[in-house]
């Protein structure tokens, strides 16, 4: 059971050193994930629009939005994921991989 331990908290430990690259692989794969469906919502709400005004909002959520979540999410799941001790870390990285991985799947 030790040996598990010090596993979990030695990888946990690794991995608080690459918190803000793991936060971003998280964050683009839930964009790569849920962004068709985003960008589906948002051509049902403006799909009456003139073709120019609604390429420019389209152009603006993908570019402008994306990027500033990518760029202000980030970080704030870093530090959320900060919080977790070295024997909690590694196991909810796993886990939120998993489900990742399983939403993935289902797409």
């Amino acid at each position: 059971m030790d040996v598990l331990l010090d596993l979990i908290a030695t990888v946990s430990r690794w991995s608080r050193g690459h918190l803000h690259d793991i936060a971003l692989a998280i964050m683009a794969t839930l964009l790569v994930l849920f962004g068709p469906g985003i960008n589906a919502w948002v051509q049902e709400r403006i799909g009456g629009l003139n073709f120019l005004f609604r390429t420019l909002l389209f152009v603006l959520l993908c570019a402008v939005g994306y990027g500033l979540a990518m760029i202000y999410l980030t970080p704030w799941l870093a530090k959320g994921l900060a919080y977790f001790s070295n024997y909690t870390l590694a196991p909810v990285l796993l886990l939120v991989f998993f489900l990742i991985g399983i939403v993935a799947d289902r797409s």
